[in-house]
């Protein structure tokens, strides 16, 4: 890089734009625990009793019709700053995906609920990824999707996490473009749509000439989206969807992805469509590498 632009060497990186950086024997670790107090200390929080998850189970949220926040302007500064904190924080995506929504007109509920979003960071402000110094450069992929999951226009909601060896390289939160009318369709479309981000994370790597001959692993908990996807002989069930059918069924002819069929408990996106209990969020997020270098455990 420096034979095309004009640099200076600044040693190593240890903070750039909140995020913190450090290196290890394991690897690197990357986090913003310096952002997320001060995140903490402008809601007025620092003494707030830590809540185990960002956003209770079974929660109606999407559906709450209460009185209109009096602040918007302050909802919308907070969930501007929860958006750019989720760079380093899967476990905000879903919720802050949420909040989100209700920037024009937020209600009561939905402040309440970035606060006590806020009182979760305050027991996990320390948490980062690591990211492992191992060579394994095999990209693995997990998707998953909420059938319906919105209440108001009955659209399904995606999530993918995508895995470079150990280290989770990019996820997201996503809702689908079209309504679904099936939990398979909405898991197929999931999978179209981590796809296309595999098919530009295989070119981004083979500009930094790290070739990826071998087929990537798409991993899915709906065995009837892997039977279509097997299957092809388009019917009746499938004509809706035949162009995400093609999509991938090309992409597995091709040899670029393969799909594997993965337990519900195991399925790493499954925090990105959902709100989970605080015992199976903790075990997904510590199987993506997920660590809290500043606990004493």
């Amino acid at each position: 890089m420096s034979e095309c632009f004009h640099m200076k060497d600044l040693g190593p990186l240890k903070f750039f734009l909140g995020i913190e950086v450090s290196r290890g024997k394991q690897g690197i670790y990357i986090s913003q625990r310096k952002y997320t107090l001060d995140i903490i200390s402008e809601c007025r929080l620092l003494g707030a009793k830590p809540v185990d998850t960002p956003i209770e189970q079974n929660h109606t949220l999407a559906k709450e019709d209460g009185e209109f926040y009096h602040e918007p302007t302050k909802y919308r500064r907070l969930v501007g700053r929860l958006i750019y904190l989720s760079i380093t924080r899967p476990d905000l995506c879903y919720l802050v995906h949420l909040l989100a929504q209700f920037l024009r007109q937020p209600r009561t509920r939905h402040w309440d609920v970035a606060v006590r979003l806020v009182r979760y960071l305050k027991g996990t402000c320390g948490q980062g990824l690591l990211l492992s110094n191992d060579d394994d450069l095999h990209l693995d992929a997990y998707c998953d999707s909420d059938f319906q999951t919105c209440p108001k226009t009955r659209r399904s909601l995606s999530g993918y996490v995508v895995l470079l060896g150990k280290s989770p390289i990019c996820w997201k939160t996503k809702k689908q473009e079209r309504v679904s009318l099936s939990s398979a369709e909405a898991e197929y479309r999931a999978m179209a749509y981590t796809y296309q981000e595999l098919l530009w994370l295989k070119e981004l790597l083979l500009i930094f000439q790290v070739p990826h001959p071998e087929s990537i692993s798409l991993h899915c908990d709906n065995k009837a989206a892997l039977h279509i996807a097997a299957n092809p002989v388009f019917h009746e069930r499938t004509k809706h969807i035949e162009k995400d059918c093609h999509f991938v069924r090309d992409g597995i002819k091709d040899g670029i992805v393969s799909t594997r069929h993965v337990r519900t408990t195991e399925q790493l996106a499954d925090f990105l469509t959902k709100a989970l209990g605080r015992n199976q969020l903790q075990y997904l997020l510590g199987k993506m590498s997920v660590r809290d270098l500043h606990c004493p455990s």
